[in-house]
């Protein structure tokens, strides 16, 4: 199958490698000082699952290059979500799927405006991984999975091709009743997730330990849930003691990469995640107090650390 990667970053990065393991036609698209290091050294996946490097796939910054593919995967950072999608363009056949493996719920309703459900579809992965320096891939912890099918919930041959190079790779894949179900439920945990350990500066395990801080994770979870109820997701009528088994469940030292980007002075994905929660909030009439302060508190830090930071 021939798949092109559109950010090769932690999700795009070990994906792609796991696929071009498997005998996959990977080409990955990155650019800069991490696309110099991997093309000097091979992209070095290091992960308890395996570690792999990748030297014989085709390595580029410009898309125009390749030729039509099966599947795009866009795994850029949100703030170039819009610029990804453009560049899709010339690897569109007529056939050819387009999966968004991003933070977030926009970008699939940016991919129908802009390609149609002819390309558009839909994806979820839960990994923590990151460039740990240029060429470089860590994997952390042992959780990697791809849920991903068409928008309209329709069977398609892509999807099912897709799913069997999926499966070919060892990757843990997925496909949903619902993948826009599925979108959201990621969302709710990724808003929460990133709003309480970027804002304590902490992993998730102390932060659901406490009871003050634990009830606030609630919170999160109770207005991001109200929010996408309203916008017409339908949940289970436990879903809020679902999610939080599930949080409850990731290692203690997890932190969300808004975290991560937070400690490392990088721009933030802020205005996506609880700042998209607290726009829809406002524009549906449903209080998110909580995400309202959560916005505020990092607003200050969101295109990367100030110089008047105390931190």
């Amino acid at each position: 199958m021939r798949i092109a990667i559109i950010g090769t970053g932690g999700v795009g990065g070990y994906f792609g490698a796991r696929l071009h393991d498997a005998g996959e036609d990977v080409t990955f698209i990155a650019r800069g000082a991490h696309l110099e290091a991997i093309e000097k050294n091979g992209l070095q996946i290091f992960s308890a699952l395996g570690d792999t490097c990748i030297k014989n796939a085709t390595f580029t910054d410009n898309p125009e290059s390749i030729a039509p593919v099966d599947i795009v995967i866009i795994a850029v950072k949100l703030w170039a979500t819009e610029e990804a999608i453009l560049a899709a363009k010339p690897l569109l056949g007529d056939k050819t799927g387009i999966i968004s493996l991003q933070n977030g719920i926009l970008a699939e309703e940016i991919l129908q405006n802009v390609y149609g459900l002819q390309h558009a579809m839909g994806g979820v992965s839960n990994i923590a991984a990151l460039i740990e320096s240029p060429g470089v891939i860590r994997h952390n912890g042992t959780m990697a999975s791809l849920y991903f099918g068409e928008l309209d919930a329709s069977n398609s041959a892509r999807v099912s091709d897709f799913y069997d190079a999926c499966e070919r790779a060892n990757i843990n894949a997925q496909i949903p009743d619902d993948i826009n179900v599925s979108i959201w439920e990621k969302f709710i945990r990724l808003v929460t997730m990133s709003s309480m350990t970027a804002l304590c500066r902490m992993p998730i395990g102390p932060i659901r330990s406490t009871p003050e801080t634990r009830d606030m994770l609630s919170q999160v979870l109770s207005e991001v849930i109200a929010v996408a109820t309203s916008k017409g997701m339908q949940f289970a009528p436990n879903v809020i003691d679902e999610q939080m088994k599930i949080i409850d469940g990731y290692p203690p030292t997890m932190v969300a990469s808004m975290c991560g980007d937070l400690r490392r002075g990088y721009r933030l994905e802020l205005p996506w995640l609880a700042g998209t929660v607290s726009k829809l909030g406002k524009q549906l009439n449903i209080p998110t107090p909580t995400l309202d302060f959560v916005y505020a508190s990092l607003k200050l830090y969101e295109n990367g650390r100030p110089d008047e930071a105390q931190i």
